[in-house]
C-alpha cells in the first residue's frame, strides 16, 4: 500500500466515526464464530487456538462481523501468537463436567485454581458481607489479584473488595470459559496479578433452551433446584438480534453436621510431658476430643473463695440437673481427650451448607447501524440471598456472683457458702444459633459499539463502551447478644417478693431487664431471650462507573510478517457508601458493624504490539499507564515471545510487571469483627477471640514480578494430541496484608511490644481476647510452580474398527513447589502442601468423555495431593528442639489428600424434527470420600478444597429450539 493511501485509510476510521463513510471488510475467518471452529479444549494451546471447538452460532450476521474475542490478548487477530497460556472450558465440558447448577464449581475444579471463595467455606464471613460470594482465586494468591471479565470487559463488582460473584453472570449463554495463567496488567489493568478468567458469551445465539435440574446428596439432604430460559433472535434482516435469559436457583440448606467424619474427634494439645530440653514434642495430637469449658448446658470452669475451683466441673443437664464432668485421661484448660468429650456440640451446631435463593435477568440487544458499526445495549440484574447457621452462642467466661438466684437454687446455700462467684461455659442450647443473612441485588448496563474496517489496507478493529454498575447489599446477623443486656440478665437476684428478677430491676423497675437462667437446657424463658438477643445489620452500596476504547490493526508489515498493534484507553470510578443504625455499632457479641464510605478514579492507556522477527519466531510485548486518584502513577509492562522451530512443537515465554492497586475495602474499611481461635503460646491452651479490623487509607498498590515459560507440543503422529507445560514464578512484594489473631499472639509472646499493644482482654466477657489489626503493604509473597497439560481426542474407529464414537481424554495438574509469605518480622514459610494456609502441592482433574450422537458418558477423576497441617510445625516424636513460637514442635503433622471421582451420563434425542432434548444424571463423589480432617474443634474438616456433603446427585433436562 503506498504512503498516500496508508494515510487515506487512517483518516477513513477518523471520519468513519461521525459519517459512517468508512469501507467495510468482512472477511468470515477473523469472526469469533469461526475462531471457534479452531479452538481447542487443550488448557495453554496458543491464543489462536483459545475459543472452543463447538458448532457456530445459527444466527449470521449479514454486514458486520463480530469483532474478534482472544483472550490474553487486546489484538483483534486469531492468527496473532500470544505467549500467554490459555486454559479454554468449552460448552460442551460446562454441559458434561458441572458438578452443580453454579458454573463455579466447575471452573473451580481447574488446577491453576487455589483457594477461591465459595458458598460453602464463607460460613464466618460474619461482617464482611462476603457470604456466598463464588469470587476466583488463581494460585492462591488471593480472589482480589484475579480479574474476572465478561466478553473481554470487567463486569459489576458483587462487594466493596471488589470481587465479581461468578453467580451473577448469564451462565447459559455462556459459550467458554477462558484462563490466562500469567500477568495481565498491561492489557486489561489492575488486579490481574494472577491472571484473568474471561466468560464469553454466545451473542449471536438462535433460538430458545430451557434447562431444569434438581439434585440431593446421599444423605437425603442439600435438596436443591434450578430453572432456567435463554432465547435470541434476529430481526431487520439479521441486521439487529435479541439475547434474552433468565435462571432461578434455590438450595436448601444444612444447618447441623451429622456426617460421621466430624465425629474424628482429634485435637491439637500442650503435651504435658514437655518440658525444655527433654526432645518432647511441644504440641500432640490425640482423639477422641471435645471442648471441655462450654457445654450445652453450661460448665462451671472455676470458682472462686475460700477454696478455689471447688465448683470446678460441675456442668448443667436438661431441666438444670446437676453433674461432674469427666476430664478424660488428658486435658487442657479447653480440651478434653476421653472422658465426657462427645457432650460438647459446638461441632455438631454449626452450618454445613448455606440455604441460598438466586435470580438472574440478562439481556441485550445490538444493531448494525453501518457495515463497520454495531451498537449494543446490555442489562442484568441479579438478586441472592444466603443464609448460615453461624454456630451456636458460645461463651466460656460468663461470671456468675455467689448469690446468684439460679445458681443457688440449683446447687443450694450449703454448696456456696464461702464461694464469691462462679465462672461458666456454655453454648446457650436454648438460645437460637447466631444466623448471617447475606441479600445482595447487583445490576449493571453496558453502552457500546465495536466493528472491523479496513485500515493500511489490511482487517482493523474498533470498540469503546461505557458501563454502570450498583451493588446493594444487606448484612444480617440474627440472634447476636447484647453484652449489656446478657451482664444483667446473668446477674439475677430474688426480689423481696420472692421472684427471680435482674439486679438492676431492684433499682430501676422499668429496665425491662428479663434474668437469664445459663444453669441446664430447657430453662431459658422467651423473655429472657427476646431480651438479650438482637439483630444488628449494615445496608452498603458500591457504584463502579467503567468506560474503555480499544483499536487494533495491522500498521504496516515486515519481511517476516505483518505488525500487529492494539492501543486503547479506560477510565473507572468507584464509589462506596453504607448506614448502619448507631445501636448496632458497638456493644454486640459479634458483628459491631461500621459502614464504609469511600472512593477513588484510575485512568489508564496501554499499548500492546506483535513483531514477527522470523519464521516461527514472534515478539509480544504491552505496556500500560495508570493514574489512580488515591496513590498516584505506575506503569506496568509485560514482554514475552513464541518460537516454532517445527510445526510440533511451540515454545513461549512471558516476563510481565503487574499491579493490584488496594481496594475500597482495604482503604476505607469502617471495621468488621470475627470471632476465631488461637493456641495460646503460654498456656499452650486455646482463647477465643474477637478480631476487629479497620481501613488504611495510606495503602499503595502492590507489585509483582511474573514469569512463564513453556512449551506446546502437537505431534503429527499423534492427530489430536497436545501436550504443554509452563513453569512459573510470581514475586509480589509491597503486598496488602493484615496480621491476624495467631500472627500477633506469637509476636507478642516473642517479644515485640507493637504487637502486644493490639491484644487486650475481651471487656465483654464473652471471648477472652480482643485483638485488633488493620492491612499494610507489609508483605512479599512468591510463588512458583509447574502446569500440565494433556488432552487427546480420537474416534474410537481408530482403534476399533466397527466400533463408533469419540472418546476425548483430557489431564491437568499444577504443581505448587513454593508459596511463601514473607512478612519480614518472622520467618518465611514455605507453606505449600500446607492444608490450612498454603495451597496443595498438587491440584489434579483428569476427565474422559465417549461420544455418540445420541449418548455421551464423562468420567472425571480429582483431588489434592497430602500434606501437612500446617508447615510451621516441625514433626518429631524424640529428639525434638526446643519450643519456638514460629516452628513448634508436634508429634503428628501429616493431613491425607482427597480423590474424588465424578460421573455425568447423558442421553439426546430429537423431538419431533424440530428440537433438541437431552437427559443428564451428574454423580458427584462416587465413592462418597470423606473430607480432608484437621485437628480443630467446630467443623473438623477443610471446606476448600474438600466434597463436605459426600456423594452427590443431579438430574435434569435440556430442551433447545432453533
Amino acid at each position: 500500500m503506498t504512503a498516500y493511501a496508508r494515510k487515506r485509510s487512517f483518516l477513513f476510521f477518523f471520519v468513519a466515526l461521525s459519517s459512517g463513510t468508512v469501507v467495510p471488510f468482512t472477511d468470515t475467518a477473523y469472526a469469533e464464530s469461526a475462531a471457534d471452529l479452531q479452538a481447542t479444549k487443550s488448557k495453554n494451546k496458543h491464543a489462536s487456538h483459545v475459543a472452543a471447538k463447538t458448532k457456530p452460532s445459527s444466527a449470521k450476521k449479514s454486514t458486520n462481523d463480530e469483532v474478534l474475542t482472544v483472550t490474553g490478548s487486546r489484538i483483534a487477530n486469531p492468527h496473532a501468537k500470544s505467549p500467554t497460556p490459555v486454559s479454554t472450558l468449552t460448552q460442551s465440558d460446562i454441559a458434561n463436567q458441572s458438578p452443580t447448577n453454579n458454573l463455579a464449581d466447575l471452573v473451580n475444579q481447574l488446577p491453576q485454581f487455589a483457594g477461591s471463595q465459595t458458598p460453602q467455606n464463607s460460613r464466618l464471613a460474619l461482617s464482611g458481607g462476603t457470604a456466598g460470594v463464588n469470587a476466583l482465586n488463581l494460585r492462591n494468591l488471593g480472589a482480589v489479584r484475579s480479574l474476572v471479565l465478561l466478553d473481554g470487559r470487567r463486569t459489576a463488582p458483587s462487594t466493596i473488595t471488589g470481587l465479581v460473584d461468578i453467580n451473577t453472570l448469564p451462565q447459559q449463554l455462556v459459550k467458554r470459559v477462558d484462563v490466562v495463567t500469567g500477568g495481565a496488567s498491561a492489557q486489561y489493568g489492575s488486579d490481574a496479578v494472577a491472571g484473568v478468567t474471561n466468560f464469553v458469551l454466545d451473542k449471536t445465539y438462535t433460538g430458545l433452551k430451557i434447562n431444569a435440574d434438581s439434585g440431593i446428596s446421599t444423605y437425603g439432604d442439600g435438596v436443591n433446584y434450578s430453572t432456567s430460559i435463554a432465547g435470541g433472535f434476529g430481526f431487520a434482516h439479521d441486521k439487529g438480534h435479541v439475547l434474552l435469559s433468565g435462571d432461578y436457583a434455590h438450595e436448601d440448606g444444612i444447618y447441623s453436621v451429622t456426617r460421621k467424619w466430624n465425629e474424628n474427634g482429634n485435637r491439637i494439645l500442650r503435651n504435658p510431658d514437655y518440658a525444655a530440653g527433654n526432645g518432647q514434642p511441644y504440641y500432640m495430637v490425640r482423639g477422641p476430643g471435645g471442648t471441655n469449658n462450654a457445654l450445652p448446658g453450661g460448665i462451671i470452669n472455676s470458682s472462686t473463695g475460700a477454696v478455689a475451683n471447688s465448683l470446678k466441673g460441675i456442668y448443667f443437664g436438661q431441666g438444670g440437673s446437676v453433674n461432674h464432668y469427666n476430664y478424660g485421661s488428658l486435658s487442657t484448660s479447653t480440651t478434653s481427650i476421653g472422658g465426657d468429650y462427645a457432650l460438647a456440640d459446638n461441632g455438631r451446631n454449626i452450618g454445613l451448607q448455606p440455604g441460598s435463593d438466586r435470580k438472574n435477568l440478562f439481556g441485550r440487544l445490538s444493531y448494525d447501524v453501518a457495515p463497520w458499526m454495531t451498537l449494543y445495549a446490555e442489562g442484568a440484574y441479579n438478586e441472592s440471598e444466603y443464609i448460615y447457621n453461624a454456630g451456636p452462642q458460645y461463651m466460656t467466661s460468663v461470671n456468675l456472683t455467689g448469690d446468684n438466684a439460679y445458681l443457688v437454687d440449683a446447687l443450694g446455700a450449703d454448696a456456696l457458702k464461702n464461694v464469691s462467684s462462679a465462672t461458666l461455659g456454655t453454648t446457650a442450647h436454648d438460645m437460637p444459633y447466631r444466623k448471617t443473612d447475606n441479600r445482595r441485588n447487583v445490576q449493571r448496563y453496558t453502552f457500546g459499539g465495536e466493528g472491523n474496517f479496513e485500515m493500511f489496507g489490511k482487517r482493523a478493529s474498533w470498540s469503546a463502551y461505557a458501563q454502570y454498575s450498583a451493588t446493594r447489599t444487606h448484612e444480617q446477623i440474627y440472634n447476636v447478644m447484647n453484652n449489656a443486656k446478657i451482664k444483667k440478665a446473668t446477674d439475677a437476684v430474688r426480689s423481696p417478693s420472692g421472684n427471680v428478677v435482674c439486679r438492676s430491676t431492684l433499682t430501676d423497675p422499668g429496665n425491662g431487664c428479663s434474668p437469664i437462667d445459663w444453669l441446664g437446657t430447657g430453662v431459658i424463658s422467651s423473655d429472657a431471650i427476646d431480651y438479650a438477643l438482637g439483630d444488628p445489620y449494615r445496608d452498603e452500596k458500591f457504584r463502579e462507573i467503567v468506560s474503555g476504547v480499544n483499536l487494533s490493526m495491522t500498521p504496516f508489515a515486515t519481511w517476516a510478517g505483518d505488525v500487529n498493534v492494539a492501543v486503547g484507553g479506560e477510565y473507572r470510578d468507584e464509589r462506596a457508601s453504607g448506614y448502619v443504625p448507631s445501636e448496632y455499632r458497638s456493644g454486640w457479641s459479634v458483628g459491631n458493624f461500621l459502614p464504609t464510605n469511600g472512593g477513588y478514579n484510575v485512568k489508564e492507556a496501554y499499548l500492546e504490539t506483535e513483531v514477527p522477527l522470523a519464521k516461527g519466531l514472534a515478539f509480544n510485548g504491552a505496556v500500560r499507564g495508570t493514574d489512580y486518584s488515591t496513590s498516584g502513577y505506575v506503569t506496568t509492562w509485560k514482554i514475552g515471545g513464541t518460537w516454532q522451530p517445527v510445526q510440533d512443537v511451540l515454545f513461549r515465554a512471558t516476563q510481565s510487571r503487574d499491579v493490584r492497586a488496594p481496594n475500597i475495602n482495604e482503604l476505607y474499611q469502617g471495621g468488621t469483627s470475627r470471632t476465631t481461635s488461637v493456641l495460646d503460646p503460654w498456656t499452650g491452651g486455646t482463647d477465643t477471640v474477637l478480631e476487629m479490623t479497620t481501613g488504611n487509607s495510606k495503602l499503595k498498590p502492590e507489585k509483582a514480578n511474573s514469569t512463564v515459560v513453556g512449551s506446546v507440543i502437537t505431534p503429527r503422529f499423534a492427530p489430536g494430541l497436545s501436550i504443554s507445560v509452563d513453569w512459573f514464578h510470581i514475586k509480589l512484594k509491597d503486598a496488602i496484608q493484615q496480621f491476624y489473631s495467631q500472627d500477633i499472639l506469637d509476636q507478642c509472646y516473642q517479644g515485640d511490644q507493637s504487637f502486644c499493644s493490639a491484644v487486650s482482654p475481651d471487656s465483654s466477657g464473652n471471648r477472652d481476647l480482643y485483638v485488633q489489626a488493620s492491612p499494610f503493604n507489609f508483605s512479599k509473597i512468591t510463588t512458583s510452580g509447574i502446569d500440565i497439560d494433556a488432552s487427546y481426542r480420537l474416534p474410537v474407529r481408530r482403534i476399533f474398527a466397527k466400533v463408533p464414537g469419540v472418546l476425548t481424554v483430557h489431564g491437568q495438574a499444577s504443581n505448587y513447589l513454593k508459596y511463601v509469605a514473607d512478612s519480614g518480622l518472622s520467618p518465611a514459610i514455605n507453606t505449600a502442601g500446607d492444608i490450612t494456609s498454603g495451597p496443595p502441592k498438587w491440584i489434579y482433574r483428569f476427565s474422559a468423555t465417549y461420544s455418540l450422537p445420541s449418548f455421551s458418558v464423562t468420567a472425571i477423576a480429582r483431588g489434592i495431593s497430602a500434606g501437612n497441617y500446617s508447615n510451621s510445625y516441625v514433626q518429631c516424636a524424640t529428639g525434638c528442639p526446643a519450643y519456638n513460637a514460629y516452628f513448634p514442635t508436634i508429634d503428628r503433622n501429616s493431613v491425607k489428600g482427597t480423590f474424588y471421582f465424578d460421573m455425568n451420563f447423558t442421553y439426546k434425542l430429537k423431538y419431533q424434527n424440530f428440537g433438541n432434548m437431552q437427559v443428564f444424571l451428574n454423580v458427584t463423589n462416587l465413592a462418597n470420600s470423606k473430607p480432608v480432617l484437621v485437628p480443630e474443634s467446630g467443623l473438623a474438616a477443610d471446606s476448600t478444597y474438600s466434597s463436605l456433603l459426600g456423594r452427590t446427585f443431579r438430574g435434569g433436562i435440556r430442551f433447545e429450539l432453533q
